[in-house]
């Protein structure tokens, strides 16, 4: 039996926002690997194993996914959002490092519809101009780099989505960068709270970032900051495509 591997995104929640691509590779496997919740989003059927784990394996599970691929088997590895976006497509290519035996493999990796972009178009378009995307866990950055990524994307006047803003083990992180994005971008700054996008715990919060609080961010929350452009017309936030040069620090 010739085995493969796919890298899979399953999109930010709602089932209608996985890709058809996506479901068929699902349909064909033989074994589903991912962070626990994310394999829990996985059907069970017959002929199908799902092997959960936690999240500080991922190079573990990127390592048992490509050995069950080479032993023949139909290898799905899940993350939400996207594969590519902070997820699991990176450590499996870590993985084939140093593993030539590996490499050969069919291995592929097909997109999803990642949190950053299911935010923003709930929101309107925030990011409709140059933007960054911007991980505020410190579990493989250290936190100065966090804050100069910050400072450094501010300062040239991205709209920047944030990933992982806040959680129990880092409630100040989140502190800390509001703090710079005040001092750096005004008080006047549009700032979306974007949490758990299509879920029926979805919840999008517009304000400014005078207005805004660390306690708005959880884990599950996607934050989404403006450049000096973006406004608000009606209930959505937008970022002008064509943008005037702004006066930069």
């Amino acid at each position: 039996m010739s085995g493969w591997l796919c890298i899979v995104g399953l999109g930010p929640g709602d089932e209608q926002l996985v890709t058809p691509e996506v479901s068929a590779a699902l349909a064909q496997a033989t074994d589903v690997v991912g962070y626990i919740p994310y394999v829990a989003r996985i059907a069970p059927r017959p002929g199908l194993t799902l092997h959960a784990s936690d999240n500080r394996v991922e190079m573990d599970r990127a390592r048992a996914a490509l050995q069950m691929a080479a032993a023949g088997q139909k290898v799905v590895v899940v993350s939400s959002g996207d594969p590519g976006v902070f997820a699991m497509a990176a450590a499996l290519f870590e993985a084939l490092e140093g593993q030539p035996q590996w490499q050969t493999l069919d291995i592929r990796v097909l997109p999803g519809i990642t949190a950053m972009l299911a935010a923003a178009a709930k929101a309107g378009a925030p990011l409709g101009h140059d933007f960054c995307a911007i991980n505020l866990s410190d579990n493989l950055k250290p936190a100065s780099l966090i804050e100069a990524r910050v400072r450094a994307a501010a300062g040239a006047d991205f709209a920047i989505a944030f990933y992982n803003p806040r959680s129990a083990s880092r409630p100040d992180t989140f502190v800390r960068i509001l703090a710079v994005l005040l001092e750096i971008c005004g008080p006047d700054r549009l700032i979306t709270f974007a949490r758990a996008v299509s879920t029926p715990e979805e919840r999008i919060a517009t304000v400014t970032l005078a207005q805004a609080r660390a306690d708005m961010a959880d884990m599950r929350t996607v934050v989404i900051v403006g450049n000096s452009a973006t406004r608000q017309v009606g209930r959505f936030v937008y970022t002008p495509r064509a943008v005037a040069t702004p006066v930069l620090p």
